[in-house]
């Protein structure tokens, strides 16, 4: 299963860096070729000046590297146009519901875990469970009358009887009474999505306080 972990703003953190581009001097290019000929046409024998054909043949290796390097260039020109319409498609996606495929969390034993639920409808009262990985419920926290959407939870890492719980993988649902009185459930793992944020070629979402890779999310609905 995969367990999500709160993003990082790569502006605040990233240590930038200017540098210089190196060209290859191993690969002839173009314009290297045009000179290599040019300088082969002026110093050739008067007596014997190239052959017509040879003159023919290498301006015909230049004009098909000319054609390979354009459609290389538009290819290029078509790869990062596709992959921006992509990335920008994703901005269709905002409040849509968005699901990663795992309500596991990962506690470190001896300090508070904090995770996010979300609640679809208004909450009149329930309960949140912290399951082991055969789901058994190890312990539950009271939820209080709430409105329709995220909170923040904080789980001290014990059981229902105050036992310190081992560092390991948890998993995360909720059982609450709707306005209505009707019974509902739901389990981490499962948001809104907020926003979208571009980060070079990656894409994340904003789900609950997270951000997430496009990759990992499963479901969009």
């Amino acid at each position: 299963m995969a367990i999500t972990s709160t993003g990082e703003n790569a502006a605040t953190h990233a240590e930038y860096e200017s540098k210089v581009e190196k060209k290859d001097k191993s690969v002839l290019g173009k314009d290297d070729f045009l000179k290599l000929l040019l300088v082969e046409l002026q110093y050739q024998d008067p007596t014997a000046p190239m052959d017509s054909e040879k003159i023919l043949s290498q301006t015909s290796q230049l004009a098909t590297l000319e054609s390979a390097n354009n459609t290389n260039k538009a290819l290029e020109e078509l790869a990062a146009a596709l992959g921006s319409s992509q990335q920008f498609n994703t901005i269709a996606a905002i409040g849509k519901m968005a699901d990663i495929g795992s309500n596991a969390i990962i506690h470190e034993e001896g300090k508070d875990t904090t995770f996010d639920m979300y609640f679809q409808d208004d909450v009149k009262f329930g309960s949140v469970e912290i399951l082991d990985g055969d789901g058994n419920i190890l312990k539950t926290l009271s939820i209080d009358e709430k409105t329709k959407g995220v909170y923040q939870f904080d789980w001290d890492g014990t059981d229902g009887f105050g036992n310190s719980l081992k560092s390991g993988i948890y998993y995360v649902t909720a059982s609450y009474t709707n306005q209505n009185d009707e019974k509902q459930k739901t389990r981490m793992g499962a948001y809104p999505i907020e926003s979208v944020k571009f980060d070079g070629a990656d894409t994340y979402v904003k789900l609950g306080s997270s951000y997430v890779k496009l990759e990992d999310i499963k479901e969009v609905y």
